[in-house]
């Protein structure tokens, strides 16, 4: 979302619902992590100053509901859909308690897959 989000009055900078969003997410069990793959495995490039929010897009639907699109990355052995529902159901519950507003739909794209080393 690259506009402030306003919801009641309140307005929140841009960056702050999808850091919200990405820390609620990458603390699902199988989830390894959101967004596209750092330096050093979770250190962001020196040559790519993205947020951390990086791999959560906030839209809104013709009808005004807000709808999620978070991209990860999954730990090997989790059973892809298992994750995908507690991402969609974390999401939903997050925005809800911690911002205020509904969501429409959480769209979850699974990126890749974190194997063992």
């Amino acid at each position: 979302m690259d506009e402030r989000f306003s919801i009641e009055g309140l307005t929140i900078a841009p960056g702050v619902v999808e850091a919200i969003i990405s820390a609620a997410v990458v603390a699902v069990e199988g989830v390894s992590q959101v967004g596209a793959p750092t330096i050093s495995g979770g250190i962001i490039s020196a040559f790519n100053r993205r947020y951390p929010s990086q791999g959560v897009l906030i839209t809104a639907d013709e009808s005004g509901e807000i709808v999620v699109t978070v991209q990860v990355h999954i730990f090997y052995g989790y059973r892809l859909q298992d994750v995908a529902e507690q991402i969609r159901k974390t999401v939903v519950e997050t925005l809800e308690c911690q911002v205020g507003v509904s969501v429409g739909a959480v769209d979850v794209f699974v990126a890749g897959i974190q194997f063992p080393e």
